[in-house]
């Protein structure tokens, strides 16, 4: 039962979560359209992670997600985030205001989704919840790299970029079809617990959750910028302009797409491996989540040396694209096991919550950098994050050990 639940719930994760960067794949056209450098173009995404960060904030704020049932949570959640997606591709030609607004509420909405099924996994799994975690947040990753294929496949048929965004919103409602239909609370989920606005504090006044969240904090100032950025890195001397525009961004977005769902295969190996140790769980978790950000902060530097030679850097981009998220759902494992059981929910939710905010200022940054041209810095700047990421995994593990030997 419990990997049936899973497959239906790593499937409504993929179709409902491809929103995210609908936006981001329309980024050259809509940068054409309203006259935008790299910088302003990334509020396109940006818009979204500072909406989930709000709409993540709320949600833990009230305990929503431990409070009222995940999965209803999670299918309201759903449907508001497509209302929202639409309402994105119709409000472009009223302005970039009005349309960024819409990209706010639909990472407002989106908020509910992820965490909300992250916990419905955790009552379903004690024993294998690595390699469980792993496969959503790898299905995750394919919907969040979907609207990169959709838009090479409407470039190959020149169509313009309207399709990506009702594509991804019809992806949002079956996906939340398949919440109505199938995903229910797991025989470990904790019963309702009543409302406690001190549960979010404990983000930072658990030691133990505190290190988790700062390594998360290091991978995410890293796997947003590559995401966002991936497919403009492999062509940066072009724009919208170019005459050869559209074959190129069919063929780019292809790439972006392959390596940022290479992902999947990441973050399903990472569960395997964090799983192997039944007695040290979180030592091995640290233990992968340190390789994967070795992994990724090299391929940061790689990156850099290279992007000027596309062929090179899309070989890299791949093994980067395998190792960014790796660690993703990992690092969901570790707080749902030191956290209190009767607030999860909320517990991931800020742990999100506070990841999603840095992004919105690696992304901000990384813009800032790429629109003066620095492109090599602003690579090279990404491994920042996996350097912090690795000292706190390290801390988390001598402290684990400590604990255990005492």
């Amino acid at each position: 039962m419990r990997w049936r639940i899973l497959l239906a719930l790593a499937l409504a994760e993929l179709l409902a979560i491809s929103p995210w960067f609908s936006g981001t794949a329309a980024a050259s056209e809509l940068r054409l359209l309203w006259g935008w450098d790299p910088l302003r173009a990334s509020w396109i995404t940006v818009a979204v992670q500072l909406g989930f960060v709000a709409g993540a904030l709320v949600s833990a704020w009230c305990n929503l997600s431990d409070v009222f049932p995940a999965p209803r949570v999670m299918l309201v959640s759903a449907l508001l985030a497509a209302a929202a997606n639409w309402s994105f591709g119709a409000l472009v030609a009223h302005g970039p205001a009005a349309a960024l607004t819409a990209r706010f509420f639909t990472g407002v909405f989106l908020a509910g989704v992820y965490p909300a099924g992250m916990k419905i996994l955790a009552g379903w799994f004690r024993e294998g919840r690595g390699t469980a975690l792993g496969v959503m947040v790898g299905a995750l990753t394919i919907g969040t790299a979907s609207p990169y294929a959709l838009r090479a496949l409407a470039a190959g048929e020149r169509l313009p970029w309207q399709p990506v965004i009702q594509s991804s919103t019809v992806g949002t409602l079956l996906g939340a079809a398949i919440i109505a239909l199938f995903i229910k609370e797991g025989p470990f989920a904790a019963p309702a617990a009543r409302f406690d606005i001190h549960q979010a504090g404990e983000t930072f006044r658990n030691r133990r959750l505190l290190l988790a969240n700062a390594g998360y904090w290091g991978h995410m100032w890293e796997l947003y910028a590559m995401w966002a950025y991936l497919g403009i890195l492999m062509v940066p001397r072009y724009d919208a302009s170019h005459s050869g525009f559209i074959e190129l961004l069919s063929r780019t977005q292809w790439w972006a797409f392959a390596a940022i769902a290479m992902g999947a295969f990441g973050c399903l190996a990472a569960g395997v491996w964090a799983d192997r140790d039944a007695i040290s769980r979180l030592r091995q978790r640290s233990n992968v989540t340190i390789a994967a950000m070795v992994i990724s902060g090299l391929c940061c530097l790689v990156g850099a040396a290279l992007v000027h030679r596309t062929d090179w850097f899309a070989a890299v981009a791949l093994v980067w694209g395998f190792s960014v998220v790796a660690d993703s759902a990992q690092f969901s494992a570790i707080v749902s096991e030191v956290s209190d059981p009767r607030y999860v929910g909320t517990a991931l939710t800020m742990q999100t919550a506070t990841g999603f905010a840095l992004t919105a200022v690696s992304l901000q940054a990384f813009g800032w950098m790429l629109g003066r041209g620095h492109i090599r810095e602003a690579i090279a700047s990404l491994a920042l994050g996996p350097v912090v990421g690795i000292w706190a995994m390290w801390r988390l593990k001598q402290l684990s050990a400590a604990e255990t030997s005492a």
